[in-house]
């Protein structure tokens, strides 16, 4: 059973709270539901935040919206972000010594947390405090909830819109436009089919600037394997991306991915691609910096990734005037019998969020902060910025003058530390794409329109040859809601047996499917035998069991939501 020490000191600290804020009226213990901040709640303060993802553009609120933000609510956020392993270093130091920030991102580190009896129980607190949390999360608010066992709210899931709207898709199998429009645009349905445009390609251009061309390359620092190479080959095979499991749709019974045969035969075409070489050779040993350092001298002709991974290194293509050294995306599968779910609508997932740890100075202030860029005024200032200045209002629309969307196009990263647009994404709850605020115009920059004005000639080309006006159109995307959402968001235990018994199947999978890919083709299948009797030993099927065991527990707790 889970520790309540996290309720008894929320209990306690609101407790305390409460005498402090007793004599305030209700109008500035609450604020206004359009989440402008009351003079009471302007006082300046700081908290301090660490956050699990990394953050290269931070500039200390000094940019437009942050000092926008402070202005209004008089908070300033004294942050750390992580700059590697998605934090767990530094993470599992905080927890060894007691010693926490006010606030935290803690990604998939919120169970060790819990258990620790570091995060706040912000249920109360949101129900006082938070009219504009509540709003947004509607009819989803039990989603939010820790675990049916222990049905707390530890984190505010803001790394995923509410009711979002896919519009575009931003993954999948890339190639440079410029290859495919030198090869007249082929089909591009099968990794056959993939393979055979890179090779075609690389035939006629074994080098590119003096270098030599890379056909394909891929992404294997640390986590990042999961992006590149071994989550497509779920996704190759039909299957939505789970994290390191595969759902059964029907029953609802969880596999790890790795066991299922055809994505061995995934693995057996990457191995393939290696013998052939078409791999880049050191696709396993390159760090992510050397990963997008190719992909930016324009050599780099395929990958196999999500856009938000080598986005930088796409926007130095865009910067140095390269529109048609970046990429184009591809539903691809293993054969033409599977179909690509990237684009399968999850709901509201809990996804990642920021929590009020037992350290911070005044919850309730936090909470207030956090409620503030959940309004509609918030949600706004942190997508589009501040008008006049980033967008203009006309005739009632939104519209975004064509020099600040150059900026966005070509000098990303520059125009995101001085506006502040981008940076504050998880910093409270929001809506997805394609929801409407009460004027009528869309909460974020994401749809069809601006979607198609953003696109390069070379990326309108391409999809023009392939009869699309964004790369969604290429995509399947007539799926039903799947009912557990995304399944890497979900808690998992951090006692007992299965965080041990995952963790050597984390560790023999990422020391076993390189050493596939990488072997000579005749050696490929002793290699995948060893791994398969490695993770059964490893104990296998209690890990598989515990996991069903909570996905079931999932939609017990999400059960009757829509």
């Amino acid at each position: 059973m889970k520790s309540k020490t996290p309720k008894t000191i929320t209990m306690m600290l609101l407790a305390s709270l409460m005498l402090v804020s007793a004599g305030c009226s209700k109008e500035s213990a609450s604020g206004t539901d359009d989440g402008t901040a009351t003079s009471d709640d302007n006082t300046p303060i700081s908290f301090s935040f660490f956050g699990g993802d990394g953050s290269p553009n931070w500039n200390n609120m000094k940019d437009d919206v942050g000092q926008e933000i402070t202005k209004a609510t008089g908070v300033s956020i004294n942050a750390e972000y992580a700059v590697s392993n998605g934090g767990e270093d530094k993470m599992a130091l905080m927890i060894a010594s007691g010693d926490f920030p006010d606030l935290i991102y803690p990604k998939g580190e919120v169970g060790k947390f819990v258990d620790a009896g570091a995060l706040i129980d912000l249920t109360e607190l949101i129900d006082k405090y938070g009219p504009n949390i509540k709003k947004v999360y509607g009819d989803y608010f039990n989603r939010i909830k820790y675990s049916l066992d222990d049905p707390a709210i530890y984190t505010i899931p803001t790394n995923m819109g509410v009711d979002n709207t896919a519009f575009d898709a931003t993954a999948g199998f890339e190639i440079q436009h410029q290859a495919l429009k030198e090869l007249g645009y082929p089909k591009i349905r099968t990794v056959k089919d993939y393979e055979k445009a890179l090779q075609d390609y690389v035939k006629k251009h074994p080098t590119t600037n003096g270098q030599p061309t890379i056909p394909l390359t891929l992404d294997a620092d640390d986590w990042k394997i999961m992006i590149t190479v071994t989550n497509p080959a779920v996704t190759a095979t039909g299957g939505p991306d789970d994290g390191e499991y595969y759902i059964d749709p029907k029953t609802h019974e969880a596999k790890f991915h790795f066991t299922r045969p055809e994505e061995r035969e995934y693995f057996r075409w990457l191995n393939h691609m290696n013998d052939i070489g078409l791999l880049d050779k050191d696709a396993f040993v390159q760090k992510s910096d050397q990963y997008k350092s190719k992909i930016a001298s324009g050599r780099v002709i395929g990958l196999i990734d999500q856009e938000w991974n080598y986005s930088e290194a796409e926007n130095a293509l865009r910067q140095s005037g390269k529109d048609e050294n970046t990429y184009a995306h591809f539903p691809v599968t293993l054969t033409e019998e599977y179909e690509n779910h990237d684009l399968q609508p999850i709901g509201f997932d809990t996804a990642y969020g920021i929590g009020i740890t037992t350290s911070c100075k005044d919850p309730v202030r936090a909470i207030k902060f956090l409620d503030f860029l959940a309004s509609e005024k918030g949600q706004i200032l942190r997508n589009w910025g501040i008008e006049g200045k980033h967008y203009n209002l006309v005739d009632g629309k939104r519209v975004v003058p064509e020099e600040i969307q150059d900026r966005k196009n070509n000098d990303n990263a520059a125009f995101t530390k001085e506006s502040g647009i981008g940076l504050y994404w998880i910093w409270g709850p929001h809506y997805g794409d394609g929801v409407k605020d009460s004027t009528g115009n869309y909460y974020t920059t994401s749809y069809p329109e601006q979607i198609t004005a953003n696109y390069s000639d070379a990326e309108k080309a391409s999809l023009k040859a392939y009869n699309a006006t964004t790369w969604k159109d290429i995509f399947p995307h007539d799926f039903p809601v799947k009912e557990w959402g995304a399944a890497y968001n979900m808690p998992v235990p951090t006692d007992g047996n299965y965080q041990v018994i995952y963790q050597k199947m984390e560790d023999i999978v990422r020391k076993r499917i390189p050493e596939a890919i990488l072997a000579s083709p005749d050696k490929f299948d002793s290699i995948y035998d060893t791994m398969l009797k490695d993770l059964e030993t490893a104990g296998l099927k209690e890990a598989e069991e515990t996991y069903t065991g909570l996905i079931k527990n999932r939609l017990e707790l999400w059960n009757g939501e829509k």
